[in-house]
């Protein structure tokens, strides 16, 4: 008999979501934290503030797609009853 079992955080879009994730709050708190001198040089523009947003988002939407679209791992299962 064979069973179906979702793969939860073994699926490797949750692996890849978690580290941008990590890298995105990193990146948004240095854009924070920023010198202003530091922002002048890139035009104005914030680009760690900025990157580290658009990285949490995209983890955001990652993990939406495993929740939304699982992978589904089939199982076996041992018939007990037959030995």
């Amino acid at each position: 008999m064979t069973e179906k079992k979702k793969a939860g955080a073994f699926d490797i879009r949750v692996v890849i979501a978690l580290l941008i994730a990590i890298y995105g709050v990193v990146l948004t708190i240095l854009g924070i934290i920023a010198d202003p001198k530091e922002v002048d040089k890139a035009a104005g523009i914030n680009i760690n503030l900025w990157g580290g947003l658009a990285m949490l988002v995209f983890a955001a939407i990652f993990t939406l797609w495993a929740r939304l679209r699982p992978i589904v791992v089939p199982v076996e299962k041992v018939d007990e009853t037959s030995e």
